[in-house]
């Protein structure tokens, strides 16, 4: 007799506590092994695929794509033991070949002598992940696959997410949790939409799967309840002050003008907004900068990469380099390599050099770390940083990598500008921000001459040091990379 268990958003770790369902990897009706991906979500920090602790039938799923979950919310129910080879349609060879193990189809993430807990936090085997393979809802199977017996704890949820392709959805609001309610939508995100913007989903049909009430139709309410109020606005007041009215309402957030666009600040972006908010509110940040000669850096970048010769490895970036001369100077003034334990009151230094360096991407600005950058010279480091940006590219990258970062080099040169005053990646003391190497006009050797130059911003954290110290910083930077001879002397 099978058994529906429920398997819920897990803790994907490093204090997150919500995801965002990117794309299902699996439908209602599939059969999964255990630790198999189930869906693809993203978090604050990166893109993770979540592997499913239990092997069987999938029977329901909870949360379309593009709607956020928070962590311990129900994500999909699985029918275990159900996936004999009764359920196969006649005929079909396939059934045992591709069944799981006893373990698999025992319910348990950790079965007996196969688990290694090491797919994902806290939980997961190392199994291989069986193919998947649909169940038709033909004979005995389809039978066992909806009607199946269910245990006590999952009884709810199991009848709230039957499929619904095989009976129409009836979910209350509060059903999940074991509530009755009056309307169909399982999202708690569509919830909690509504009841920001007061809108009541009794009043809604639903445009989802047999009226299930979506996100899209929240919005169409909260768009239609904002035309209307501003056309009642409209006859009540003047032009004028009509026009005030609306523009202190969309300062604060609470209306905005008919035809305006929202845009969630959520995932990656609204990870970026959280923390450069923090920065600006927590830390006393100052900025100087200074412009420098970048020509003898050109010079010998071309160098080193000429005699690495044609099939002498990858090239040595202008970035690497930056990011060498960075840790050097971070040897020599470690004030900036810290962070404020602001509970504590207390100045922490940190023993080692993890460099983050900011990477644009399709889903925003990313912090790459390369770890005990200190401890690598800029071949190993820009081999490191080319690793790192195609992760983050393809959106590959894990929460672990995105995280732990000590100091920032922020090249925004590549953005065609010359200079910025960067934010400090909170918690650290300061970023170091670059702008594009282009031909100037410079007195070199008491001449005018056309020389490569780039401006450095730094940003750094007034409680970890004075003026004093970053100028030093920054000083000594720029001497590097005017004269790159002078990194001998660290070497």
């Amino acid at each position: 007799m099978a058994q529906v268990l429920e398997f819920k958003l897990p803790d994907l770790g490093e204090g997150l506590t919500e995801a965002e369902i990117v794309r299902w990897l699996v439908e209602v009706g599939d059969v999964v092994a255990i630790d198999q991906p189930v869906v693809e979500v993203e978090t604050a920090k990166a893109m993770v695929e979540v592997p499913c602790p239990y092997g069987g039938v999938v029977t329901a799923r909870f949360g379309e794509e593009g709607s956020e979950l928070p962590v311990g919310a129900p994500l999909l129910t699985v029918a275990v033991g159900a996936t004999d080879a009764s359920s196969a349609p006649p005929g079909d060879d396939r059934a045992a070949a591709e069944e799981p193990s006893g373990e698999s189809r025992s319910g348990s993430g950790s079965g007996s002598g196969s688990g290694s807990g090491n797919v994902l936090v806290g939980y997961g085997t190392g199994a291989p992940a069986a193919r998947r393979r649909r169940i038709r809802p033909t004979g005995v199977g389809a039978a066992a696959r909806v009607a199946a017996p269910v245990t006590a704890a999952s009884a709810a949820p199991a009848a709230v997410a039957a499929s619904s392709r095989t009976a129409p959805v009836a979910v209350a609001a509060g059903e999940v949790n074991g509530r009755q309610g009056p309307v169909a939508v399982v999202s708690p995100l569509v919830r909690r939409l509504a009841r920001q913007h007061e809108i009541d989903l009794r009043q809604l049909t639903g445009s989802g799967p047999d009226g299930l009430i979506l996100r899209a139709d929240v919005d169409s309410a909260i768009r239609r309840a904002g035309e209307a109020g501003s056309a009642t606005e409209a006859e009540a007041r003047t032009t004028a002050e009509s026009a005030v009215a609306g523009a202190s309402t969309a300062q604060v957030g609470e209306a905005a003008p008919a035809g305006a666009e929202r845009i969630p600040l959520r995932g990656v972006r609204g990870a970026v907004a959280d923390k450069l908010s923090r920065s600006r509110s927590e830390i006393p940040d100052a900025t100087c900068w200074v412009d420098a000669d970048a020509t003898e850096l050109m010079a010998a970048r071309a160098a080193m990469n000429a005699a690495s010769g044609p099939s002498g490895g990858p090239k040595v970036s202008v970035l690497a380099l930056l990011a060498r001369i960075c840790t050097a100077a971070l040897a020599r003034y470690p004030e900036l390599n810290s962070t404020v334990d602001t509970a504590a009151r207390e100045i922490v230094r940190l023993p080692g050099v993890h460099l983050g360096f900011a990477a644009q991407t399709e889903r925003g600005l990313v912090v790459p770390v390369v770890r005990d950058a200190h401890t690598r010279n800029a071949e190993s480091t820009g081999a490191e940083i080319a690793r790192l940006t195609e992760l983050a590219r393809t959106g590959k990258l894990s929460p672990a990598q995105l995280t732990g970062g000590t100091f920032t080099l922020n090249n925004y040169g590549v953005f065609g500008v010359d200079g910025s005053t960067p934010i400090i990646n909170h918690p650290e003391a300061a970023m170091l921000g670059v702008g594009r190497i282009m031909p100037k006009p410079w007195v070199h050797q008491g001449e005018l001459a056309v020389r490569q130059v780039v401006q450095l911003s730094l940003t750094f954290d007034h409680r970890v040091c004075d003026g004093g110290t970053a100028g030093g910083f920054l000083r000594y930077v720029a001497d590097c990379v005017e004269q790159p001879a002078v990194l001998l002397r660290t070497l």
